[in-house]
């Protein structure tokens, strides 16, 4: 892991998202890129080019002078650290300046939503998870832990997440964690008997490893919806971080549908590590 990047809007969420990635950047010795998009009101992108630019330039300097403040940690002594402020608040471009700079893992805080602002709005962190080709880390307070000894990554053992199945395995194996597989078994249409579950999981393992030597460490549980599965059997097992496969679904068919990895980062009290399908 060399580049860590930070969106901050200078709150405390981004703050304890701040706080986490200086702790793996430490651990890592990577560089840290901090990155503040600024939203500027229509009112002055309506406005004619010369009183834009001029408007532009003072909230520009104005977001500089509150960033170097907000950087002003002891947390980030010794690290290199890269700010970066863009002009508009497009969440796809995040995923586009991690490309750019060739960034491992993109760190989010969130106070997480639910109800109906979680239905009609969602959250600028949810925003950044459905767009990002990178795995993002979405904690919700101050880093008490970050060594993530004990990681659940669940998943459906389909075949389109094996590639978010193999990132998630040599990230974590550089982290040092144990990872615990877990597949959530649902009433109803989507009930799988054991044998059913024990052959998709088989074939899953088959085409990503080569071999079953990892057969028994999957772990089935049955629940009323995965987010609760996987919830719970984190709670139980006293997991440091849940790692989960992601759509990255957008627009219509992200209403329609729905997104568990988005769920989970919003409900749950542990850092969620989200991977693209």
């Amino acid at each position: 892991m060399k580049k860590i990047i930070v969106p901050v809007d200078f709150s405390k969420h981004s703050e304890y998202a701040l706080e986490t990635a200086a702790v793996l950047a430490k651990k890592n010795k990577a560089t840290l890129i901090v990155l503040h998009m600024l939203e500027l009101s229509s009112a002055i992108l309506t406005r004619d080019g010369s009183v834009m630019q001029e408007q532009t330039i003072f909230f520009l300097k104005l977001a500089e002078k509150k960033f170097e403040e907000f950087l002003d940690k002891k947390f980030l002594k010794r690290i290199k650290v890269i700010p970066i402020v863009k002009q508009f608040k497009v969440f796809s471009e995040v995923n586009e300046v991690a490309k750019e700079h060739e960034v491992d893992l993109i760190v989010m805080g969130s106070h997480g939503v639910s109800g109906i602002k979680e239905m009609f709005i969602g959250s600028n962190t949810e925003k950044v998870v459905r767009y990002s080709d990178i795995p993002v880390l979405v904690v919700k307070h101050n880093p008490i832990l970050t060594d993530f000894e004990s990681v659940v990554f669940a998943c459906d053992f389909s075949e389109k997440t094996i590639k978010p199945y193999l990132e998630a395995t040599k990230m974590f194996k550089k982290l040092g964690a144990k990872l615990h597989l877990l597949y959530v078994n649902l009433p109803n249409e989507r009930f799988k008997s054991s044998q059913e579950m024990e052959n998709k999981v088989a074939n899953f393992l088959k085409k990503a490893e080569g071999n079953l030597n990892k057969i028994n460490e999957v772990t089935y549980v049955s629940d009323y919806s995965v987010e609760k599965g996987i919830l719970n059997f984190s709670n139980i097992i006293g997991a440091d971080l849940i790692a989960t496969a992601t759509h990255g679904r957008t627009g219509l068919a992200h209403f329609i549908d729905g997104s568990i990895s988005e769920d989970i980062a919003n409900h749950s009290t542990l850092p969620v590590m989200t991977f693209k399908i």
